[in-house]
């Protein structure tokens, strides 16, 4: 599980104009078609092609808990992709991303300034070219610590340094303990 990865797709699903299929056998027949075929989904899903097929019939209702995650995991990567595209790079060209977390943040900063970690709870609009960072990030399949870091530099811009008001010799941020994230388009 990736937890700003996870973030910043559920921001974007958050644009869908209708919602993707829920039941077992309307996501296999929707990745039968978007694939072209039973045999194509089956290999990607790590399943034989006649139980794709009893699926698409609706023959079997009910897959096993870790099918159902490939499942969902794999109709949600594919679902309005021209919708999916709209709101990243509205984000990205105009409005920017919001951040909302409850972490354990701190920073490094000269001798004598209180960089202790502390937990903060900070709702933060980003501008447009830290979302754009994030998702070009996000989709060249850069891990949690690398999204972690690119957003812990965008916060530290935007919250720490005030948009540059305040840049002093503050060092970088970073986060411990993420109890809530959340992106927001």
């Amino acid at each position: 599980m990736s937890l700003f990865g996870d973030g910043l797709d559920a921001a974007v699903q958050k644009a869908f104009t209708r919602p993707a299929p829920k039941s077992a056998g309307a996501r296999m027949r929707y990745l039968v078609k978007q694939l072209g075929g039973t045999r194509a989904v089956a290999k990607m899903l790590r399943i034989s092609q006649r139980t794709v097929e009893r699926y698409v019939k609706d023959q079997i209702k009910k897959p096993r808990p870790d099918l159902a995650d490939r499942l969902e995991r794999e109709v949600n990567k594919r679902w309005q992709p021209q919708v999916r595209a709209r709101a990243r790079a509205k984000a990205a060209s105009t409005d920017g991303i919001v951040i909302d977390a409850r972490a354990r943040m701190g920073y490094t900063a000269p001798v004598g300034s209180t960089d202790q970690d502390r937990i903060r709870h900070l709702t933060v609009a980003l501008p447009p070219h830290h979302a754009a960072r994030l998702f070009d990030a996000r989709e060249q399949g850069a891990g949690d610590d690398r999204l972690r870091e690119i957003t812990a530099e965008a916060l530290k811009e935007v919250y720490f340094q005030d948009g540059g008001r305040r840049a002093g010799s503050l060092e970088e941020v970073r986060f411990t303990d993420i109890e809530h994230l959340e992106f927001g388009l």
